[in-house]
C-alpha cells in the first residue's frame, strides 16, 4: 500500500514538472489510444471545401532521422463527398494530409 502511495506520487511529481508541450503531448497520445469520432472541415476563405468524417485520430508528421516536427498533420477518415455528416455509398476511407500554415480547417469530434 505504501509502495503504491509513492508511485502516485512520484507520477503526480513527473506531471506537474513536464512543460505544457509535453503534457499536450501526452494528452495526444491518451486520445489517440482511446479513438474518436472525429470531423475535419477544411475551408477556402469562408467556404466548406472538403470534409472528413469517422476520423479516429490526426498525427502531426515527425522527421524519419531527425525527429523534428513538421509543418503538416495527416490521417485517415472518410471522404463525405456531398457534406451531410454521414458515409454514403461510394464515400471511401483515405488517407489525408493538410498543412498547419496554409489550410483554414476545423477538427472536431462528432458525438
Amino acid at each position: 500500500m505504501k509502495r503504491k502511495h509513492l508511485v502516485c506520487s512520484a507520477m503526480i511529481l513527473f506531471l506537474t514538472g513536464c512543460t505544457q508541450e509535453t503534457q499536450n503531448s501526452m494528452s495526444r497520445s491518451l486520445q489517440n489510444w482511446t479513438g474518436t469520432n472525429g470531423v475535419l472541415d477544411i475551408y477556402a476563405g469562408d467556404k466548406l471545401v472538403h470534409k472528413f468524417i469517422k476520423i479516429d485520430k490526426i498525427s502531426t508528421a515527425y522527421g524519419s532521422s531527425d525527429s523534428s516536427v513538421r509543418p503538416y498533420r495527416y490521417g485517415y477518415g472518410v471522404d463525405d463527398l456531398n457534406f451531410n455528416g454521414k458515409k454514403d455509398e461510394g464515400e471511401k476511407k483515405v488517407y489525408f494530409e493538410f498543412s498547419d500554415y496554409s489550410t483554414s480547417y476545423i477538427f472536431y469530434e462528432r458525438n
